[in-house]
């Protein structure tokens, strides 16, 4: 992470990862301060015991635990009993906001400097559902993110909304707002006669306002892709309203449910990965992050993954829940390709969780 930026893909990579990551900072004696958002743990928490552990060790722990997690809010609220007892500063959320975001941050001191190394993801820090849920996760010392993601758990502490994000999208401050003029300069691009495209994927499309900024962009001639796996409030294929728009839905052995979202930007794309649906939870009473990938080989990993979806012509539904039967098929089976396609391109060592038996 000192070097370069890294992702691991779930389930098809091992969230030991991240175990390793919190268990050497918790032990690592350079390290003075960690912060986490906990939304969904394991009932044996790796994560939270070291956690504890870092505590401690006379850590500054920063806890964020989301009481209203539905199903979890048991294994929540004792873990947070535990990492209090341990000495973490423990918040219980922000009054009027479910925490959703799916962040850590580390300070480490070396030569002298702080130094900061967060971990983003759209899925939570669980090693069971990590199994079987479909995330992505970015590891990265890029201080154009770590002081963003400081400025998330500054504003967990002081609760002002007065916080500045020049790289990441937090809701609801600043994400509705951002992703809106994305599409708005797709829609200007092309009213101008150039290429404009967008692929979103999300668990949910059922956001009144952004579902008709995704028409006016249809109207508009730009061109969108959607992988949204549940609820889908638009209606593709409308003559002058959404003939521009396609909505897929991809069900297989492991749930989809990381958030992807790319704009063509007149060729110089733009690409995000989420812990947020366009949903008018999500955007307005959660605290959610979206995250770009600037280093061009991960960008290029996530695209690669999507294109493969797009694909998929196996487990693909349309909106009405038929499945979708190509005249030509290809025999793409999305998650089948994406296992294989990370099984390639990783480094020696890298574990795998698909077992094609």
């Amino acid at each position: 992470m000192q070097q370069q930026d890294y992702m691991v893909h779930y389930p098809y990579q091992s969230f030991d990862y991240v175990l390793r990551l919190f268990d050497e900072a918790a032990r690592d004696p350079k390290v003075t301060a960690i912060s986490a958002t906990l939304y969904r743990v394991a009932g044996k928490s790796k994560i939270a015991k070291a956690l504890a552990r870092a505590a401690k060790n006379g850590k500054l722990v920063t806890v964020v635990v989301e009481l209203r997690a539905r199903f979890d809010e048991e294994s929540n609220i004792y873990w947070a009993g535990k990492l209090q007892k341990a000495g973490a500063n423990v918040i219980f959320g922000v009054p009027g906001l479910k925490v959703h975001s799916k962040l850590g941050l580390i300070t480490r001191n070396e030569k002298g400097k702080l130094v900061n190394y967060a971990y983003l993801s759209t899925g939570n820090y669980n090693e069971d559902t990590s199994k079987i849920y479909a995330d992505h996760a970015l590891f990265t010392s890029d201080k154009r993110l770590t002081k963003d993601v400081e400025q998330v758990f500054n504003f967990f502490i002081d609760r002002q909304p007065d916080k500045e994000f020049n790289h990441l999208l937090m809701a609801p401050l600043n994400m509705r707002q951002n992703f809106t003029k994305m599409v708005d300069r797709e829609i200007k691009n092309a009213k101008k006669g150039l290429p404009a495209s967008m692929i979103l994927k999300m668990n949910a499309l059922q956001d009144e306002r952004m579902i008709r900024k995704l028409y006016a962009a249809s109207q508009a001639g730009v061109k969108i892709q959607l992988l949204v796996r549940g609820i889908c409030c638009l209606m593709p294929g409308i003559e002058g309203l959404s003939e521009n728009i396609q909505v897929r839905s991809i069900v297989d052995r492991y749930l989809e449910h990381a958030r992807v979202y790319i704009f063509h930007n007149n060729g110089n794309e733009q690409l995000y990965i989420a812990s947020a649906d366009w949903m008018t939870r999500n955007l307005n009473r959660r605290v959610e992050v979206a995250f770009p990938i600037y280093q061009p080989d991960l960008a290029a990993q996530i695209r690669h993954t999507i294109d493969l979806q797009l694909a998929d012509d196996m487990k693909t539904r349309s909106v009405d829940n038929s499945y979708i039967k190509p005249p030509a098929p290809s025999n793409v089976r999305a998650q089948y390709a994406i296992y294989n396609y990370l099984r390639e391109m990783v480094p020696a060592g890298t574990e795998a969780a698909y077992d094609e038996n």
